[in-house]
């Protein structure tokens, strides 16, 4: 068995100023390489068994600057579908519905291809990779490598699966805090998913 090692991006021009970003494929800002090239040493000496990617190239950059060995790309890790929202902070959107709240209500539907997501559908994706992965996480599985599995992604995506593997409804993402150019980590203990790590990154 391994550790489930999950990897946020790096700051985008929009991350930093807190605009929602799903589907603009936006480049990494150079303190963004900067963090992902600080994510190296935080996963220096661990065994790594397989290597998933947002197929954005935000996260694809940060894999390559993390020194992350062939990151397979993967839709499923795409970030929460924003749809009318893209772009959009939530200092904007409350100046319009005081009380949305991303976790609970969901988005609007946005331009063609973009119908928006609830918090159910992200968590259905995110039950779509824990499954495929279960061979080599979980305890008592034979005929797989063992190590480490690394997924490089978004924050709410990222704060969605964890609420999985714990166990938890897709909505108590919202209970972990997820920063840019941070490593977290998912084990077991007595069998069961546990955070070994969280929101770890350079000072």
């Amino acid at each position: 068995m391994g550790e489930l090692i999950l990897v946020r991006h790096g700051e985008t021009e929009w991350s930093a100023t807190h605009r929602h970003t799903s589907y603009t494929d936006l480049p990494l800002t150079r303190h963004g390489e900067e963090q992902a090239r600080s994510v190296a040493p935080l996963l220096a000496g661990r065994r790594i068994a397989r290597v998933l990617s947002s197929p954005l190239r935000r996260a694809l950059r940060t894999a390559e600057l993390a020194g992350l060995p062939e990151p397979e790309p993967d839709p499923d890790l795409h970030e929460w579908d924003y749809g009318g929202y893209e772009g959009i902070t939530t200092e904007d959107i409350h100046r319009e519905r005081p009380r949305w709240d991303l976790w609970t209500d969901g988005v609007p539907p946005g331009p063609e291809g973009h119908p928006g997501e609830r918090p159910e559908e992200v968590g259905a994706r995110a039950d779509r990779v824990l499954a495929r992965l279960a061979p080599l996480l979980d305890e008592g599985r034979e005929g797989e490598r063992s190590g480490d599995v690394v997924l490089v992604g978004h924050a709410h995506f990222l704060r969605v699966l964890t609420a999985r593997r714990l166990g938890l409804p897709p909505a108590a993402g919202a209970l972990f805090l997820l920063d840019t150019g941070t490593v977290s980590r998912l084990g077991l203990e007595h069998h069961r998913p546990v955070i070994t790590a969280w929101n770890a990154g350079r000072p």
